[in-house]
């Protein structure tokens, strides 16, 4: 139930879908240094931060895909997305540097999905437990991409950031 707003706002959960993803570090290059430190309110993450946050995720729900698609049946744990942030030290690292590694795990996410095959394969349709819940790799696939939707909307109605208008 979680994570059903962020399947509403996927593209499908296939490899196009992923595809599509790797525009965002374009849209991301368009913000300056000084505004990737931008927060809209102190309580809220910096757009570095907010950039690190969707590293951190993607990386996460790929593996979590990665072992279930190979049949790997532990439960797999939640986390605590403040503490990782917190942890990141987002804020000290070079602008240019977080949107080169989002563009890599972009491009790692791509290939781990496409090694999967066709959305309808068997590989997509297995399940595990991750945070306590049913999920399986098609799901996470939908995933990925409606929480990466989800905080570009909010980048753009939120953080006032140089970026171009949402399509």
């Amino acid at each position: 139930p979680y994570y059903a707003r962020y399947v509403a706002l996927s593209k499908g959960a296939s490899v196009t879908a992923l595809r599509a993803l790797v525009g965002d570090v374009d849209t991301l290059r368009a913000v300056d240094d000084d505004a990737s430190l931008y927060s809209y309110a102190p309580t809220k993450w910096t757009i570095r931060e907010l950039v690190q946050h969707l590293i951190d995720c993607e990386r996460i729900m790929a593996d979590r895909a990665l072992r279930i698609a190979r049949g790997d049946t532990t439960p797999l744990p939640g986390f605590d997305e403040d503490a990782y942030v917190l942890a990141s030290n987002a804020n000290e690292r070079p602008w240019s540097n977080l949107l080169d590694e989002l563009s890599a795990v972009r491009a790692s996410t791509v290939a781990l999905f496409d090694s999967f095959g066709k959305p309808d394969a068997s590989t997509w349709l297995r399940q595990g437990i991750a945070n306590g819940a049913p999920v399986d790799v098609q799901a996470l696939a939908a995933i990925i991409a409606g929480h990466a939707a989800h905080h570009m909307i909010i980048l753009h109605d939120r953080y006032n950031a140089a970026l171009p208008p949402r399509p």
